[in-house]
């Protein structure tokens, strides 16, 4: 983890190293289970050519900015890079809106302190795979810091980590499917079979009660890679 305040001594860490899979057989359900451990960093007093830099030479957009203990107090983003080329040829109007007249002053910022959104948009680690999604939907950004009870910097997510629990193969989805949730269905057993294609379950069989479809199809979207879920019940 990046924590040197100095924007030079953190290029110099490695970038891309993702968690570690989960146990064999059971899926990603929180962020610590999908997200980057080794993170590009700057510190506040990081100056303007030094942040652009190394967002270049990563190939990030967006990098966080941390104090000296770990604690991220903002993110710079490439837009917020770009506030000084966007107001070279002149400020915007009083009559502007406040967004635009608050980007002017970013643009004669010359550290990640005053170039940097603040407070940060984050998510803790054992935060659920939905939650960061919605939290990225609802801010319309593309990764999120992620951090720990005090705000400490852990690791970083990004919309294609989220994404991954859909490349898990049909089988493996399947299996998961039969071993945890339907074993929580009262009296479910080998008359119900679970098929996966392409993401899709589709529960064949008899249910001991008619009414349990809807519990079971909960159920199911609760497994990580589970596209939609059809049933064929006799």
């Amino acid at each position: 983890m990046a924590h040197d305040a100095d924007v030079r001594d953190q290029a110099r860490r490695p970038v891309g190293a993702h968690g570690q899979d989960p146990e064999a057989g059971a899926s990603p359900r929180t962020v610590g289970d999908v997200m980057t451990h080794a993170v590009i960093a700057v510190g506040r007093q990081a100056a303007f050519k030094d942040v652009t830099r190394n967002m270049q030479e990563w190939r990030v957009s967006a990098v966080p900015v941390l104090e000296a203990d770990g604690r991220v107090i903002g993110v710079v983003s490439e837009a917020d890079l770009l506030a000084m080329e966007e107001y070279r040829d002149g400020a915007p109007g009083l009559n502007e809106p406040r967004e635009r007249r608050e980007r002017l002053l970013k643009s004669g910022a010359r550290t990640a302190g005053d170039l940097m959104s603040s407070p940060a948009v984050s998510v803790r680690e054992d935060a659920r795979l939905t939650e960061a999604a919605r939290i990225m939907a609802r801010k319309q950004v593309k990764r999120l810091p992620v951090v720990d009870g005090e705000g400490r910097l852990t690791g970083i997510v990004s919309r294609g980590d989220l994404l991954k629990v859909f490349l898990r193969e049909d089988e493996e989805i399947a299996e998961e499917i039969r071993r945890d949730a339907l074993a929580l269905l009262p009296g479910a057993g080998a008359e119900i079979r679970v098929e996966v294609e392409k993401g899709v379950a589709t529960v064949r069989g008899r249910l001991p009660d008619p009414s349990l479809a809807p519990v079971a199809a909960r159920l199911i979207h609760s497994v990580a890679g589970v596209v939609d879920v059809r049933f064929d019940l006799g």
